[in-house]
């Protein structure tokens, strides 16, 4: 992105700032746009090297796909969708592909237990729709504890591939007011769209912040290049990298901010993608092959979408933990044994590459997007709350109902940054 600049080390950072925004995700690039619209000097701070964070458009095996966020949700008031526009920016709506086929242990799964599934899906709506969850918050698992240990299981394991959590640790209520409507997909890349949002801004690239000071009339940030000062600082980066401790704060967060952390964990949706050449072996392009043998492992390929030269694995909870934890080559593997039982052992010559950004051992994420722990949904809330007058946390994780979606983010970053201007200069 021509506005952003790697910063080499040792250069300093002695600039003053208005407001500092510590990551160029789409919270933060929202942000920045938001403050500098109302005649605030903002520098955003990226620990990566690219723009964008968990919108990321995948270009290392040659075809690109997106290997973070991925549709444009509840595109009627999405302000992505506007900001499209703006850019000149194609969007397309869901293509439903080549067809849908669903396996156990990679082999065509029995009818009957595919019925069996088919009536299981679908569960937690219905008792969303009659369970009254105002006087007490439960997990998705408790929600569905009728159904009983065999049924169970399988109505929560889509959750897998749309949270990428475990159902035990995910709050109903929170799960409850999660906006709906269409979704928008971006053919050229939503992760492209955002990183090319963050235009005309002062993102600095490669500057991991490690400390941030907020003991007296500002705040101070401290990146390997040196430190900034500024009225206020905005904080976009992931729950999970907060959880971690990755940044140092002096003095600590309030015990009310810490309390909020501890309420709010971090899903693992993940999306690996293997370059395959050649044979496609009769298969249509966009076709979906589901691993459901196991709920909980759950696993869905992409084949072929778009025409390209990849199949693109999802999954999510602890199974993509451990894939996340066990590195690409092993993950390669198991994929690839899956597949040869799926398609035939003819598809490990075919694949000659794997991609495979894992956000959960991502120290930049440390997860895909927060998922509020059973009983702690107002945690959102009072994560969004300032601090001292002068920090703030923003990101999907302060987004209410559109919590874990790149429009989520980027309206809590702008309401992040409309309290900072309202700071007095």
């Amino acid at each position: 992105m021509a506005a952003s600049v790697a910063l080499p080390l040792g250069s300093g950072l002695a600039a003053e700032a208005d407001v500092i925004v510590i990551g160029a995700g789409a919270a933060g690039i929202a942000a920045a746009h938001q403050l500098k619209a109302a005649g605030r000097r903002a520098i955003v701070l990226e620990a990566r090297d690219r723009a964008g964070g968990r919108a990321f458009t995948d270009a290392s095996l040659g075809p690109a796909y997106d290997a973070g966020a991925m549709f444009i949700h509840w595109a009627e008031r999405n302000p992505w969708v506007q900001i499209a526009r703006d850019l000149g920016v194609a969007t397309s709506d869901e293509s439903w592909g080549g067809g849908f086929r669903v396996f156990a242990g990679g082999q065509p799964m029995a009818d009957a237990d595919r019925q069996r599934r088919r009536g299981a899906f679908g569960q937690i709506d219905r008792r969303l729709e009659t369970v009254d969850l105002a006087k007490r918050d439960v997990s998705i698992r408790d929600l569905l504890g009728d159904l009983g240990p065999d049924l169970a299981p399988i109505a929560s394991s889509g959750l897998l591939l749309s949270i990428g959590e475990e159902s035990e640790r995910i709050s109903a209520r929170d799960y409850q007011r999660l906006w709906a409507g269409d979704d928008l997909l971006v053919p050229s890349g939503y992760g492209n769209l955002v990183a090319r949002h963050g235009a005309g801004l002062d993102i600095r690239l490669n500057q991991p912040v490690s400390e941030i000071r907020w003991d007296g009339p500002g705040v101070s940030v401290t990146t390997p290049a040196g430190t900034l000062r500024a009225q206020a600082c905005i904080v976009t980066v992931p729950v999970g990298v907060l959880k971690a401790g990755a940044i140092r704060f002096t003095p600590a967060l309030p015990a009310r901010t810490r309390d909020a952390l501890d309420g709010i964990g971090m899903g693992a949706l993940t999306k690996i993608a293997l370059k395959v050449e050649g044979d496609r072996f009769g298969i249509s392009p966009g076709t979906s092959f589901l691993e459901a043998g196991s709920p909980k492992r759950l696993m869905n390929f992409d084949l072929f979408p778009e025409g390209k030269d990849l199949i693109v694995a999802f999954c999510g909870g602890d199974h993509a933990r451990e894939l996340s934890a066990a590195g690409p080559a092993a993950t390669r593997d198991h994929l690839t044994t899956l597949l040869s039982s799926m398609i035939g052992s003819d598809i490990r010559k075919a694949v000659t590459g794997i991609s495979f950004p894992a956000w959960w051992t991502d120290p930049f994420s440390r997860g895909s997007y927060s998922v509020c722990l059973p009983g702690r949904e107002a945690a959102r809330e009072q994560l969004a709350e300032p601090i001292g007058g002068r920090l703030f946390i923003a990101g999907e994780a302060t987004a209410g109902g559109g919590a874990m979606t790149v429009g989520g983010a980027t309206l809590a970053g702008r309401a992040a940054a409309a309290a900072v201007a309202r700071i007095k200069a």
